[in-house]
Order: structure tokens, then sequence, then C-alpha cells
């Protein structure tokens, strides 16, 4: 049976009912770009203060890559557990503003380093781009780890909806590396481009994000059809999950990726990835962004921490 949503998600929705932009795929990327930066500070609520902040550039694969490091406070400065975080918006929007509410939380929570790029976006940057860029940056905290003040060995990768695609598909790519990703800790990920599972029939209009623009997100990141089958698109369609790191998945009970996400689930404890799956019945897609209209925004990301913690024994050393 479903659950009635949460006060928090029918307050966001009657906001988006009475505003006035017309949906992304009604406009062109630019636009939405537009749009969503008008939007998300009328969602977040006030910046939580950390211990310290900066920006960096990197050589990404195509060129300087933009990075915000966090500091949490309470975090030490040496040999401090990381997390890459990999914000969200369809890999065609969003950026390091739009979800730097999120990464404070998680700075503090675990009193650890958040490492966020401005990975690049579609379509001007099509599939592998944004994969390569975060692939990069992961490779980068590993490397300078001693700079950072970070442990190589304790490095977890985390993201909402397309960032929770991108971390996931990095949780694969990294399983062979020296010091592959702790955990991964995945809000309301994507995991399969067919967009053919029962949520988006459920949940395809009136609960925020849409089906038409979950399509109109793919087209533009995918070359060609045939790049929806790719396992770095559509990590649910890999052949072997084993091996990555172990998995917190968030569940929102009103979103047209829920069932995707239970099935991502599902497979990695097919395959042996220790898995904690947390379900919010009330919520809708993208609540996590959604801080100045309820608590589940942080109580979620405190969740993941929590769970993040079981996976990592060491934290209980830090």
């Amino acid at each position: 049976m479903l659950s009635p949503l949460d006060p928090q998600a029918r307050k966001v929705l009657e906001l988006g009912r009475l505003g006035s932009e017309p949906p992304f795929e009604a406009g062109t990327p630019e636009q939405a770009r537009r749009a969503y930066k008008n939007g998300f500070p009328g969602l977040q609520g006030e910046r939580e203060p950390v211990a310290s902040e900066r920006e960096q550039t990197i050589v990404g694969p195509g060129g300087p890559l933009s990075l915000r490091v966090y500091r949490g406070q309470g975090a030490p400065t040496a040999n401090a557990p990381a997390l890459l975080y990999l914000h969200g918006g369809g890999w065609v929007i969003g950026n390091l503003d739009s979800h730097d509410e999120i990464c404070r939380w998680y700075a503090n929570i675990a009193a650890c380093v958040v490492v966020s790029p401005d990975y690049r976006l579609a379509p001007e940057h099509k599939f592998p781009a944004a994969v390569g860029d975060c692939r990069a940056v992961l490779s980068f905290m590993q490397d300078m780890a001693g700079g950072l003040g970070i442990d190589a060995s304790r490095i977890a990768v985390a993201g909402d909806s397309a960032g929770g695609n991108l971390a996931a598909v990095l949780a694969l790519l990294a399983r062979d590396d020296k010091c592959p990703p702790t955990a991964q800790l995945l809000f309301y990920p994507n995991t399969d481009a067919a967009q053919t599972a029962d949520s988006y029939r459920r949940f395809g209009e009136g609960f925020g994000l849409t089906a038409r623009t979950m399509a109109w997100f793919r087209e533009h990141y995918v070359r060609s059809a045939a790049d929806r089958s790719d396992w770095r698109v559509s990590p649910l369609k890999a052949k072997s999950l084993a091996g990555a790191a172990p998995a917190f998945v968030t569940i929102a009970g009103h979103d047209i990726l829920a069932d995707e996400g239970e099935a991502y689930a599902r497979r990695l404890k097919m395959d042996g990835v220790p898995v904690v799956v947390k379900h919010w019945p009330g919520q809708i897609h993208g609540f996590v962004s959604m801080g100045r209209h309820g608590p589940a925004s942080r109580q979620a990301v405190e969740a993941a921490v929590a769970a993040w913690r079981n996976f990592d024994p060491a934290f209980g050393r830090v």
C-alpha cells in the first residue's frame, strides 16, 4: 500500500505547481540550468558552517576540472576519512553550489573531508565524459591523499540521482584499485537507462521528476541508443557487481527511480555485496536537496553516514 506523501514532499510539490517555470524538456539545456540555478536556493536550508572549504583545479581528461574541498568540524588534519560526492541533475544540470548543503552535512556528520567535482555536463560533453572526470577525481584523491589530509584507504563515493549513477559506476570501475572505495552511498540512484520500470508508470507525472524529463536527460547524455545498455550508463546491466564497495541505498517511495534503486540493491546482495537499504515511503525524488522544508533531508545523510561507519571499522579509531 502506497504511503501518504510526507508534509515536506507535499510542500515542495505545491511550490512547484505554483511556479511559472516550464518543464526542463520544454527548453534548452542552458535554459534548464538557469531555471535550476534560480530554483534550488528556495529548497535548500541555511549553509552549515564547516571547519574549512576551498576550491582548487586539477587536470582532468577534458581539461581543467574544478573541485570544492570541505573539511568537516572535528575532522582530523591528517588521515581523515574522505568522501567523493557527485551531484545529481540528470547529467545536464547541477554544479558545485547546487549540492553544497549536502556536502556540508556529510563533512560535519562524518567528521570527514568531502571532495565535490564540477564534472562536465551533457549535451556539450556526452557519455562517457562525466564518468572520466569522476574517475580522475577519485584517482587524484588516492594519489594526493597526503596533501589533502586524508587516508587513501578510507575513501567512499556518494551521489544522488545521476550522481548516484556515477557513484555506482565508479564503485565498479575502482573495485580493483590498490585502495578501492570503502563504501558507496547512493540516494535514489539512476541504474537503468531503459526507463521501463513500473515506477515510471506509477510516478511518471505529478511527483516532481517526470518520465518525460528523465527521457530528456537521458537523450542528452547518451551518444546513441546503444549507450543505454552500456553498464557505465546502466550499472544494473553489469555482468557482475561482485567486489564492489558495500552500499547504502536510499529509496524515495513516490519516485520514478524507486524500482531501479530497489533492483540495484537486490543485484548487489545477490553478488555478495553488503547492502543497507533505507526507505523513505512518503518522499519524492530529490528530497535530500530540500532541507529548507523538513528534517528528512539531513536525516537521510545521517543514515548514510551511520551505514558508512558500520562498513568501516576504522571510524571507531578516529
